[in-house]
């Protein structure tokens, strides 16, 4: 690449893409979405964060745009960024836990179909997003024991 106005050469340099997921929580269940772009498959609703944009409202933007649901108590849970996470190129995805009241989810924006699921009638996930789900479930299964042990 070169400098539009002295030409010299300018190095590219290559980082990741910073992108959110978002685990919507409806009563015992998770909203998952079917995605309408390759890679196709059951995913965790999220997408890319926009410029300007924070990830909290990023979070909450593909949220609605991908389920039609209006999510609350919106909290940071973790971050994943292997670089091959996601086979279109290296992202950077910081995951959220919200809640959404039991009103239906609708697939929308890369949507096909939204759909509530347990830990035990999980499909098959794209991207990195059954290990995302392992570790959560495993911090809701270990945060429930330390508040039995109180």
């Amino acid at each position: 690449m070169r400098c539009p106005h002295c030409q010299k050469t300018i190095p590219i340099y290559k980082n990741p893409v910073p992108t959110v997921d978002i685990i919507i929580e409806i009563d015992d269940s998770i909203v998952l979405i079917k995605r309408k772009n390759p890679p196709h498959g059951w995913a965790i609703p999220g997408g890319f964060v926009d410029y300007g944009e924070s990830y909290e409202t990023a979070a909450a933007r593909e949220a609605e745009e991908e389920t039609g649901l209006v999510v609350t108590n919106l909290k940071q849970f973790r971050t994943y960024s292997e670089p091959d996470r996601d086979p279109r190129q290296h992202t950077a995805s910081t995951v959220f836990i919200a809640q959404a009241d039991n009103q239906q989810a609708s697939a929308g924006d890369d949507a096909t179909e939204a759909k509530l699921f347990t830990e035990e009638t999980l499909p098959v996930l794209v991207f990195d997003h059954s290990r995302i789900l392992s570790d959560y479930f495993f911090f809701k299964r270990s945060t429930a024991l330390g508040a039995v042990r109180k």
